[in-house]
Parts: structure tokens; sequence; C-alpha cells
């Protein structure tokens, strides 16, 4: 009686399993003629992984842990995408006070009739620091938010205590390795960029000598043609690599890999799941790209109104309704940040989930929760079965 009701309060997952056991190893002492097929019908067949199987399961993990991860978007996402949503506005002051600043040297030099060259421009040294600041910025909370999203949502994923100081300690740990792989990644890219190059610029120079009278103008609806083919080529090679390369930055911070060792794991693993990988990628950069152009669009339009009110461009920041909208930006950006990390995440345990890496470390978790089953005689190990998108 007692241990009926036992059972009775067991997960289902392991009433599964025990199942599976008895039908695949049967007692040797049970009469096979007594024997009445008492096992329970297989599960109906999975769907397919696809987007909103990602997305679902990402939400899932992120609800389940609210707080933990609005303080990690508020540490890390929020000052990356308040960077990325007013850089082109501040660039767009800039440029401005530098465009007023060349006007009002050619209005002293047309009055005065100096015909000594202009001072330097202290704006391109502003823009220049201006965007290795930016570029610093991104990158730094870029590689902090992935080691510390990844981290935990890899433990939500298997219902394991989510602290945010393991999460912080993670995102250092796992820096400088993010780092290594984003570095490879990168001269991985623009090194097919120069190949490319190199070899448009070679065809030309044998055109050339094939056809001595012929004069290829670098100006020419000719030359920009073949540097148009040579650009799609390129994005088409880049946008391959980034389905290829979606779990790398989660296998550095789950498998403490780095350099080009992530890139080939995630291209293995990613092989059945390109279609939702191509499909992750393309939703999160349609989603953010608007976004983030919209804000552009909005603060442009903001810009040239002050411009035409008073023509002081350093008054845009009182604008209320600027400031609103870049509130409001870097709010949803941070949002739409936060689920593609933790999709990624989620997509890495599907990946694992399809080539069978994912079974032994389910028994694993199993196996410290459930010490001692009621049913385990110790003569046949427990299977663990893995659905495609019912994950436990």
């Amino acid at each position: 009686r007692p241990k009926k009701q036992s059972l009775t309060r067991l997960d289902p997952t392991v009433l599964y399993l025990e199942a599976s056991r008895r039908h695949l190893f049967p007692d040797p002492s049970t009469n096979s003629s007594m024997a009445t097929p008492s096992s329970p019908p297989p599960p109906p067949p999975s769907p397919p992984v696809n987007l909103w199987v990602v997305l679902t399961e990402s939400k899932r993990i992120i609800n389940a842990h609210s707080r933990h991860f609005l303080a990690l978007s508020v540490l890390f996402l929020l000052p990356l995408c308040f960077s990325i949503t007013v850089y082109p506005s501040v660039f767009r002051l800039i440029a401005d006070q530098s465009a007023a600043s060349h006007n009002s040297v050619s209005l002293l030099r047309a009055v005065f009739r100096d015909d000594q060259p202009p001072p330097a421009d202290a704006d391109t040294t502003t823009v220049v620091l201006l965007l290795i600041a930016y570029v610093v910025v991104v990158t730094v909370f870029n590689l902090l938010a992935i080691g510390s999203i990844a981290y935990s949502v890899f433990q939500g994923f298997y219902g394991r205590p989510v602290k945010l100081i393991s999460a912080v300690k993670s995102s250092c740990t796992s820096f400088f390795p993010l780092l290594a792989t984003l570095i490879s990644s990168n001269f991985i890219v623009f090194g097919i960029l120069l190949i490319l190059g190199f070899a448009a610029f070679v065809s030309t120079r044998l055109i050339q000598l094939i056809l001595p009278d012929l004069e290829i103008d670098y100006a020419s609806p000719y030359f920009r043609s073949i540097s148009m083919v040579v650009m799609l080529i390129w994005i088409a090679i880049v946008i391959k690599l980034s389905v290829n390369w979606i779990l790398a930055w989660v296998v550095v911070v789950v498998e403490s890999a780095w350099g080009l060792t992530p890139l080939k794991r995630s291209n293995s693993l990613i092989k059945g799941m390109k279609s939702v990988s191509l499909s992750l990628i393309f939703f999160f950069a349609v989603t953010q790209s608007i976004l983030v152009w919209i804000s552009s669009v909005a603060a442009s339009a903001q810009i040239d109104d002050d411009d035409k009110g008073n023509g002081e461009t350093g008054k845009l920041w009182t604008n209320a309704f600027f400031v609103l909208q870049i509130v409001i930006t870097s709010a949803f950006l941070t949002i739409l940040t936060l689920y593609n990390l933790a999709a990624n995440t989620v997509m890495y345990m599907y990946c694992k989930a399809v080539h069978g890496e994912l079974a032994w470390e389910i028994a694993e978790e199993f196996a410290r929760e459930y010490v001692s089953l009621p049913f385990d005689d110790g003569k046949a190990p427990h299977l663990v079965s893995v659905a495609y998108n019912n994950v436990p």
C-alpha cells in the first residue's frame, strides 16, 4: 500500500523510464504465456523543433527566473542597448557641428581673404575616438551578457538553482575565451573578404592582359558590378558561417572552450538544425534592425526640427519626446537581446538532444534527484527517451 502511493508521486518521466525498462528487459521469472501487453502506448510523435518551440522554451525559463534575468539585463544588456540606440544620434550631432565649423571657417576665409589652409579638423579625432569607445563598450557588455545569460539559461534548463553571483562570476570567467573566439571568427570573416577582393583584382588584371586595348575605369558601372558581386558572395558566406556558428558562444560558456574549437563544435552540433538556426538569425536580425532604424529615423527628424527651430543641436537632449524614444527603444532592444541569447542556449540543448548527447546528462540529473527507487532491482539500467521539443 505505501509503495503504490510513493509510485504515484513520482515524476511522470520516471514512470515512463521504468515502463521502458520493463518492456525492453522483462523479468525472466515471469511466465511469457501469461504475460499480457501492459506497457503503455508509445507517446505521440513530437513535432519538429522550430522557431516557435525554441522561443517558447526560452520564455518559460526566463519567466521562471524573472528577477534574476531582470538583474542581468540591467547590469549588462541595458548599457549595451542604450549605447546602440544613442550612438547614431551622437554621431549625427558631431557631424552637424563639424559641418557648422567648416562653414564658419569658409566664411572667415571669404571675409579676410586668407590664403592659408584651414586648421586641422578636430572633429575627425572626436569621431574616431567616439567610434573606438563605442566598439569597446558594445564588445565588453556583449561578451559579459553572453557569459552570464548563457550560464543562467543552461542552469535553468535543468531546473537547477540560478544565482546572480554565479552568473556574474561566469561572465568574468568566460570573457577572455569569448573574446578569443570573437577575434578568431572575425579573422576568418575578414580573411574571406580579402581573398575575394584579391581574386577580383587578379581577374581584372588578367582581363587587361588578355585585352590590352580594354581600359577599366574604377568608376565605371562594370567595375561597380564586379564589386557588387564580390560583396554579395561575401554576404552569402557570412550568413552561412553565422548559421553554422550560432552555438559557438554557448559552447564557450558551457564547455569551457575557446578559439577555433567552439566554431568547429558548433558546426558539428548544428547539423540537421540549420533551418531553425537560420530562422533564429533572421527573426532577431530583422526585429532588432527595424527597431534601431526607427529610432535613428526619429532621432534624425528631431535633430532636423531642432536645427530649423533655433540652430542649436545641444538642446535636443532636453526634448521630452527624444528622451522617451531613446528609453523605449533601449527597453525593447534589451528584451529582444535577452530572448536572442536565451534562444541560442536553448537551441544548443536541443541540438545536443538531436545528436544523442543529452540523454546521459539527463540520466545524471535523475540519478541526483532519485537516488533509490522502489522498483529499482539493480539488474538493468534505466533508459532515457529524449524528444526533440519536449526535453525534460
